[in-house]
């Protein structure tokens, strides 16, 4: 153990105390230099090493012969296969990687690769540069649509570049000498997880001296030069997914000059640009690494489409031009993943971009009749599960982005989440039963039952949110009642997310350590995923002392050991740190995301301790959590706050206006809130306001090395949660608690006939009263219980239209239990599939219930206390 002469301030920390306070720390006044895009490159991180530009279609980077998803480059490698003008930074699956080229001398060898090492790299926001041990010295950099390299060669006779257009599993390829110093050409790419569609990637290079030869090779072009008396050859190369006229055009209008070194700092400013709209200060050296290289990988997709003449191709196949205000088409969007964390920090920094993302999903609606789930480029490839693109587009709307037709983007949000589409998986089922069964022998068109309820529950109050902003009420309630619908699959006996069977019994043989019916997780990971009513589902666990052993459990373990515990380095599980907040206890978010940023984010790209970055998905995150709080809810601008890693921070908002965090203690060791401030007032509330957002603000924290147990701990400064009405109340009381049952068909109430407690009473309508017989309460197996008794499909069995509904001994049977579908209301028997009605929509008393078809009608429309 090292020993250590401690100063004063961190003594004081130790004690949990504040520093005095000391001069001020500067802030980063250079972030682009800071930015170390080797982080990521292994340990599946899949991120790439090479140049580019904030969401540039051009990402000209190196390759390895591992060939990791997306990124291409392994850091454990020592090999290059070549550079290529395209990558994806940090998804689960290959693609891109495309028209690599690779610098050699002597004889031409197409299958020739160069050992590096990365002593001999030198990596920045914008550039990247290696002499390889052929003694070529390879720098690149580019704009947003074109690449430019340096090419070093040694004296040589035979200086070549070699095309290897057949990598990455190309075909269709093209390659043309146009002249002397310009050659052009294609290939088909895409097969994303092996996903069918595809794209066509054109080029366009020149060189700035002629080629003195060129031929082919199995796979590949190859031209040569003479290095023996200037050993440099500078190349220009033009990117475009419409053709090669646009490729060359994006050259041209990009890079028209030589000036290699400038168009490297032009893109380091740009980068500067984007990064310097959050400044921080204080904070360790590699902490300050680390952030900004996060913001760095955040913010290199979705990519740019369209050429600069703004023509790209569409979801249809189609030429389509960019018109109206926006002013690019994006794609690649990783929906499963980005509308947790990336898409509201793009919104937050790149306004503009973010508008134009949000306006290219409505254009991709147009086109296609859906948002894209996970498209590359311009094509779907039905990767992962959920409805993510409604969630993005009202996560952008949240943070500033407004600059898109929202009215389009509503319209199409209530049109998929209503009508069969190739994305929304299941709706039918979903509609009839309120759940997604995981049984049965009907066409199985999504996978992982639970996890995609939970997905669409969290993406419908997204769509909820988003109506509400634009004023609109009824699909603000209508969305809102769904998203409650994850309550159908947590069962209030185990405390767990489960599987539920068509005849709404839970499935057999049920393990919490188990991924069956999850989706890259386990229900351990899941049962916490309702991050729009984290309070409803804290109350229907049993309350916060019941949630908070769960999440104590859940997240004693960072990295998801034994399926029992958190993976903090993958989607389903970045939620949970910050639910601590929404039940009393903010200290321990405040204390488990410290440990998630020292075990799982060094400043080390041989250790790097997170999975798939996922198009900057884990790098959003991260930035997050650096600045203190974090986008819990989607489709709102709500903050759960945890606390800062720097002293201080200061957001240049799209408004021009300024979000500022003070913490002048901030330290590793000293993440806990004593006290704060928002703008001047006391604040006692573990969230931020979404008008910091717009307006901006000035939150001030004192921090200490011990935890405050009573700041931010009360029922009222918890964030806000979200029940079926739309509302921010806490829920009303959960599954076990009595009250009437209400229907919309004339106001009436569900009655026990003369309150007779004898089996086949009849079960009926009546004039509210609030008696006894009226009173019924909901059992956690589905049941509805009267007096003692259960609300009974009769017959044993019935399943005929018609069949009459009865009071009778509880037996656990399947026509004494009922699934509610918290949109239409309507209350499902499922061994009938048949809704609970009232016979010919009469409002008259004493007429008995029956089941029939489910039709949506008011008669078949009921309120559940």
């Amino acid at each position: 153990m090292k020993r250590w002469r401690i100063p004063l301030a961190s003594c004081l920390l130790l004690l949990g105390l504040a520093a005095p306070a000391t001069a001020a720390h500067a802030a980063v006044a250079d972030p682009a230099s800071l930015v170390n895009p080797l982080l990521g490159t292994s340990h599946e991180g899949n991120t790439f090493p090479g140049a580019d530009t904030p969401f540039g279609m051009v990402s000209w980077s190196p390759d390895t012969p591992s060939r990791p998803p997306g990124g291409d480059y392994a850091y454990t490698d020592n090999v290059v296969t070549g550079f290529s003008l395209n990558h994806l930074s940090g998804p689960g699956c290959g693609a891109m990687g495309d028209i690599p080229v690779l610098p050699t001398t002597g004889a031409v060898d197409g299958g020739a690769t160069v050992g590096f090492s990365h002593g001999n790299e030198t990596v920045s926001a914008g550039s990247y540069a290696v002499k390889l041990n052929n003694q070529v010295n390879t720098e690149l950099t580019t704009t947003a649509r074109s690449g430019m390299a340096r090419f070093t060669f040694p004296s040589s006779t035979q200086a070549n570049l070699l095309f290897k257009l057949s990598a990455d599993k190309a075909t269709d390829l093209h390659f043309t000498k146009v002249s002397s110093t310009e050659v052009s050409g294609s290939v088909n790419a895409g097969l994303f997880c092996a996903s069918a569609p595809s794209y066509t990637a054109y080029f366009d290079m020149v060189f700035d001296r002629p080629m003195t030869g060129n031929g082919t090779f199995n796979g590949g072009d190859w031209v040569t030069f003479d290095t023996t008396g200037n050993r440099v050859v500078q190349a220009k190369a033009g990117l475009s997914y419409v053709s090669v006229a646009g490729a060359t055009a994006n050259r041209q209008a990009e890079n028209a000059g030589w000036d290699f070194n400038a168009t490297r700092t032009a893109a380091h400013n740009a980068w500067n640009n984007v990064l310097g709209r959050i400044a921080v200060a204080g904070g360790t050296a590699d902490q300050q690494k680390v952030f900004y290289t996060s913001l760095y990988h955040a913010l290199l997709h979705p990519n740019l489409l369209s050429d600069s003449d703004g023509r790209y191709v569409g979801f249809d196949h189609q030429v389509h031009t960019v018109s109206g205000g926006q002013k690019a088409q994006y794609g690649t969007y990783s929906g499963w993943d980005i509308y947790r964390t990336q898409a509201q920090l793009e919104a937050l920094v790149a306004p503009q971009q973010a508008s134009d993302s949000a306006q290219s999903l409505v254009n991709d609606y147009a086109q296609a009749g859906f948002f894209p789930k996970w498209s590359l480029n311009s094509a779907e490839t039905q990767v992962m599960n959920g409805d993510p693109g409604p969630a993005i587009v009202a996560d952008y709307y949240a943070f500033g982005a407004r600059n898109f037709d929202t009215a389009a983007a509503k319209a199409d949000m209530v049109k998929e989440g209503t009508t069969s589409n190739p994305i929304r998986m299941g709706l039918d089922l979903q509609t009839k039963y309120g759940y997604l069964p995981s049984d049965g022998s009907y066409p199985k068109d999504f996978y992982g039952s639970v996890a995609t309820l939970l997905e669409y529950s969290a993406q419908d109050f997204a769509t909820s949110a988003f109506a509400g902003a634009l004023g609109d009420t009824t699909t603000q309630s209508q969305f809102a009642n769904r998203a409650q619908d994850w309550r159908n699959v947590f069962n209030t006996g185990s405390g767990f997310m489960q599987p539920k069977q068509l005849n709404g019994s839970w499935r057999s043989g049920f393990d919490p350590t188990s991924s069956d019916q999850f989706v890259e997780g386990t229900s351990w990971q899941y049962t916490g995923a309702v991050p729009h009513n984290v309070r409803g589902l804290a109350d229907a666990m049993g309350g916060n002392a019941r949630y908070a052993t769960y999440l104590d459990s859940v997240l004693s373990d960072l990295r998801g050991s034994g399926g029992s515990h958190a993976d903090l380095g993958n989607e389903p599980s970045i939620e949970l740190p910050w639910e601590y907040d929404y039940i009393g206890r903010p200290w321990k978010t405040q204390k488990i995301v410290r440990q998630v940023q020292d075990q799982l984010w060094p400043n080390d790209p041989a250790d790097w301790g997170v999975g798939n970055d996922d198009l900057g998905t884990m790098s959003a995150w991260y930035v997050w959590s650096a600045m203190g709080f974090y986008p819990e809810t989607p489709g709102t601008a709500d903050l759960a706050l945890g606390s800062p890693l720097f002293t201080s921070i200061d957001v240049t908002l799209g408004s021009g206006k300024h979000l500022t965090v003070n913490a002048p203690a901030a330290a590793d060791n000293a993440p806990y809130i004593q006290n704060a401030t928002l703008n001047g007032a006391n604040w006692n509330n573990a969230y931020l306001p979404p008008s910091v957002v717009t307006n901006g603000g000035t939150l001030n924290l004192t921090l200490a090395t011990t935890a405050n147990t009573a700041w931010a701990t009360s029922a009222s400064s918890a964030p806000p949660s979200y029940n079926g009405d739309g509302g921010t109340r806490p829920p009303g009381p959960p599954v076990g608690s009595t009250g009437l049952v209400t229907t919309d068909n004339g106001g009436k109430c569900l009655d026990d006939n003369t309150g007779s407690t004898t089996n086949g009473n009849k079960i009926q309508i009546w004039t509210c009263n609030n008696s006894a017989a009226q009173q019924v309460t909901r059992g956690a197996d589905g049941t509805l219980k009267m007096l003692g008794k259960c609300v009974e499909v009769t017959g044993n069995g019935g399943t005929a239209n018609g069949t009459l509904i009865e009071l009778w001994d509880c037996n656990d049977g399947n026509n004494q239990k009922w699934t509610y579908n918290s949109n239409s209301k309507a209350l499902v028997n499922p061994q009938s599939g048949r809704c609970l009605d009232i016979p010919n929509a009469s409002t008259t008393d004493g007429t008995q219930l029956e089941i029939w078809d489910c039709n949506g009608g008011n008669n078949q429309r009921w309120n559940l206390p």
